[in-house]
């Protein structure tokens, strides 16, 4: 069964930017690998392999972040149709 959402909408749905996908992606991934990389509970290690720590999931999750974008947007024109932009 399923249960009707209360919200209704005015607004044409529209697609997600990839560009803006992918510039939070990174944001959250450096977040991410600060967290790791000088957390707490990190292992000791040199600032390169710090570094490359945080540019690895930076980039990974700018990566996923793209990926499920561009993903929502082919399935959203393939339901919609032709009037979702």
């Amino acid at each position: 069964m399923l249960i009707p959402s209360l919200h209704r909408s005015s607004d044409r749905a529209q697609s997600w930017s990839v560009a803006r996908a992918a510039a939070l992606g990174a944001v959250i991934g450096a977040c991410a690998g600060l967290f790791k990389a000088l957390g707490p509970l990190h292992a000791p290690g040199t600032q390169a392999s710090n570094l490359a720590e945080i540019v690895g999931a930076a980039l990974g999750f700018a990566l996923l972040c793209v990926v499920a974008a561009a993903l929502r947007n082919a399935i959203a024109r393939r339901f919609i149709g032709r009037e979702y932009q």
